[in-house]
């Protein structure tokens, strides 16, 4: 991602101070011990002009909770932060299309490709077919379209461990529309999905890997 945004132009900080956006501990029940990490959130980045995060889901549960969890601790100048922090908070894909305008960043990909929509960039955040957009714009790529592309893969954080029957079947759903395509690689915006997907790829020893949508736009041309 980094490697992209570089390339574009951009001079890119990495605060070392950043933790996790507390969305796993919000979502199994560990809510009061989410707190402290919105607060380091907002100390880290207020200054920043774009927060840029190569993760759907983490930029879902900044958008749907953040300004929740500020009005829950009662700080006003933390709610006010919060307010004018999140317009400034992207989601990679959603920051080069709708921020940028741009969908041709200089890529190129030799590869059969197919593209799953996860659920919290597709639901949540509403990309849309920016993703999709920025595939076709790399040159080299073949791009195969995913049957189901809008089903989810199962994970959904918790889900899979406590509900491991049915994330199965669900994941099973997904890697049979994965293989049908014959692609090389899946990709997505979400490392979760990713994760999840992969884990199956790799048990069933299928040859095919999943790569993150932010590695194929890095890719330059000449690279393999």
């Amino acid at each position: 991602m980094v490697r992209v945004l570089e390339r574009l132009g951009h001079m890119v900080e990495f605060p070392a101070g950043q933790t996790c956006c507390g969305q796993m501990h919000y979502n199994t029940g560990y809510q009061k011990e989410a707190m402290p990490l919105l607060e380091r959130f907002v100390a880290q980045f207020k200054d920043a002009e774009a927060v840029v995060v190569p993760s759907s889901s983490c930029v879902a549960m900044m958008r749907d909770h953040y300004p929740k969890m500020a009005r829950e601790i009662g700080d006003a100048k933390l709610i006010a932060a919060v307010d004018v922090l999140l317009p400034k908070v992207f989601e990679f894909s959603e920051f080069l299309t709708k921020r940028l305008g741009l969908e041709d960043v200089g890529a190129s990909y030799p590869h059969r490709v197919t593209y799953h929509a996860s659920c919290h960039g597709l639901r949540n955040l509403g990309l849309g077919d920016g993703p999709v957009r920025l595939l076709k714009s790399v040159k080299g790529i073949e791009l195969v379209e995913l049957q189901g592309l809008e089903q989810c893969c199962g994970f959904g954080g918790t889900f899979a461990v406590k509900n491991p029957d049915v994330s199965g079947a669900m994941l099973a759903d997904k890697m049979a529309a994965v293989l049908a395509t014959g692609a090389e690689a899946c990709t997505a915006c979400d490392n979760s999905c990713l994760m999840h997907i992969q884990g199956a790829l790799h048990r069933q020893k299928t040859g095919v890997k999943t790569v993150h949508l932010a590695e194929i736009l890095a890719g330059e041309e000449g690279a393999r």
